[in-house]
């Protein structure tokens, strides 16, 4: 599974070997380090190296199929299964609210239940392991390309008549946080971030490369605009990996504070919103990085907490592993997810279609906010 050279990737596997993007790193350097087992692979997602639910969940199971592959092991299916099992078990352990991750362990652990009861050797059930973590791999990048291309195609629709094109998202929801392919070109198509560089591909983006000097840091754009929120204090997300990211594909964009989104929207520069979505009620409401729901009031206005994190993460500098920034004593409170109400989204879209929820957004004023996600 060879590497175009221009793609950036965030998950770099061939059998036997697998090889994780350290995104702590990002933007200063491009680390990669090697996952030669479970223990490896566990200490990965603890530590963040790996982040995103689909690339937590796949990193996982390719973490096992390397150690499996490298293994001796000679015993009964049954032994196989226990064995597998065991290391799924603990690789959950590494993050035990990532719902992927759990979901992908079950999954995985039916199946070659399911295997062993006809298999005669461990090595059937191993193999129909491997082979299984792989088509994991493989399902992801085409679902989230599918995500990329309904993203597109519905702005194209509803911006059709629209002379720029000025987006906003929050966090990073591209291919950090999905992962990234080696076989396929520009791969790890994800929610918010994939349906823009899809538009861009498609020709719906084009580039103007006049600087204004004094007000942006980069070239203003005639026909498209991309914002995106620095995400303090969660490793600012949004300045170190979607900003890398963007400009790596020489996709236009514009880096923000968390507090000037509402003065950009007043300012009449965002038609529409687009971000991801960890977890979606039935009724519609949407779970995602905290500050989203800010947004989505923000829109609604100008017609466009579920997990703590560590104090760490606003006391210091770097995500919590830095110089210290705040005074000694203060109280903190960080929570990482807030819940977004489905009566201020406009659709959510999947890999298979777009869902509409709310009509109080007006398609005439061309302004949106969209949730992405992949069931």
């Amino acid at each position: 599974m060879g590497s175009g050279a221009d793609s950036l990737q965030s998950i770099c596997y061939s059998r036997g070997s697998l090889r994780l993007l350290d995104q702590r790193r990002l933007p200063l350097e491009t680390v990669y380090l090697d996952v030669r087992d479970c223990t490896d692979g566990w200490n990965a997602i603890r530590d963040m190296v790996v982040r995103g639910a689909p690339a937590i969940a796949i990193s996982a199971a390719l973490s096992l199929a390397v150690e499996a592959f490298k293994s001796e092991l000679n015993g009964t299916p049954v032994e196989a299964v226990s064995f597998l099992s065991q290391k799924l078990d603990y690789l959950v352990s590494s993050r035990p609210t990532a719902v992927n991750l759990s979901d992908a362990a079950t999954k995985l652990k039916n199946l070659v239940g399911g295997v062993a009861s006809t298999a005669s050797d461990s090595k059937t059930v191993i193999e129909a392991y491997i082979e299984a973590a792989e088509t994991m791999l493989t399902d992801d990048v085409t679902s989230n390309k599918a995500i990329g291309s309904h993203g597109s195609s519905f702005l194209q629709r509803q911006l059709k008549d629209f002379k720029r094109l000025s987006v906003l998202t929050h966090c990073n929801t591209g291919r950090f946080f999905s992962p990234c392919n080696s076989w396929l070109w520009y791969c790890s198509w994800c929610y918010s971030v994939t349906s823009f560089r899809r538009s861009s591909r498609n020709g719906f983006l084009h580039r103007d490369t006049t600087i204004q000097p004094g007000k942006y840091l980069n070239p203003i754009y005639h026909n498209y605009k991309f914002y995106l929120i620095s995400s303090f204090p969660l490793y600012a997300n949004g300045s170190r990996l979607t900003a890398f990211e963007l400009v790596h594909d020489k996709i236009p964009a514009t880096l923000i504070a968390d507090s000037a989104a509402a003065a950009l929207m007043k300012a009449g520069r965002v038609n529409a919103v687009i971000v991801g979505a960890d977890r979606i009620a039935a009724n519609g409401d949407t779970a995602n990085k905290i500050g989203t729901y800010s947004l989505a009031l923000c829109a609604s206005y100008h017609k466009i907490v579920i997990e703590e994190r560590t104090a760490k993460e606003l006391l210091y500098s770097h995500g919590g592993l830095g110089e210290q920034v705040a005074a000694s004593g203060i109280s903190v409170w960080n929570p990482a997810f807030d819940v977004t109400p489905a009566s201020l989204i406009t659709g959510i879209i999947t890999e298979k279609v777009i869902l509409p929820l709310s009509t109080t957004h007006s398609v005439g004023n061309h302004r949106f906010f969209l949730c992405g996600t992949c069931f």
